[in-house]
């Protein structure tokens, strides 16, 4: 008797592992992966964003930073984004990082613009606006500059 007991208590506790694993694989979006085409865009700065970044329209998840490098020559940060392809965005479309609030952290937002040529696979988005540091921004308010 005891042995059916241990069996069955077993098999329960499996069970709910793998539904935990199931779960957090949902939560997550791992086992939602679609397909996307990809973009580029250089930042001057990019602070606070990493490679699995949010990539949001009108504040709706659309895509992801997928990778992040330092041009040499322009001294500048080169990311790379999947967005939906079901999402086509214009060629005048803007790019900027912001905030989610004062504790939040960083994603990208994405500004379509109006123009009536589509972005495709591969192209550059050429206006980028990178964080603004909120700490530059205080030391700049304390120390009264930009204030005549």
């Amino acid at each position: 008797m005891a042995q059916k007991t241990e069996i069955v208590v077993g098999g329960v506790v499996l069970a709910a592992a793998i539904g935990f694993v199931v779960y957090m694989g949902q939560a997550t979006g791992f086992a939602a992966r679609s397909t996307g085409y990809e973009l580029t865009a250089s930042f001057r700065s990019i602070e606070g964003i990493t490679v699995g970044t949010d990539v949001r329209l009108a504040g709706v998840k659309i895509g992801s930073v997928t990778d992040i490098r330092l041009n040499p020559e322009t001294f500048r940060a080169d990311a790379a984004i999947t967005v939906l392809d079901e999402v086509a965005l214009p060629d005048d479309t803007a790019i900027v990082i912001s905030s989610e609030g004062l504790l939040g952290g960083n994603y990208v937002e994405i500004l379509p613009g109006g123009s009536p040529f589509n972005l495709e696979p591969g192209d550059e988005i050429e206006d980028t606006q990178g964080a603004v540091s909120l700490i530059s921004l205080l030391l700049k308010f304390v120390s009264g500059s930009g204030s005549e």
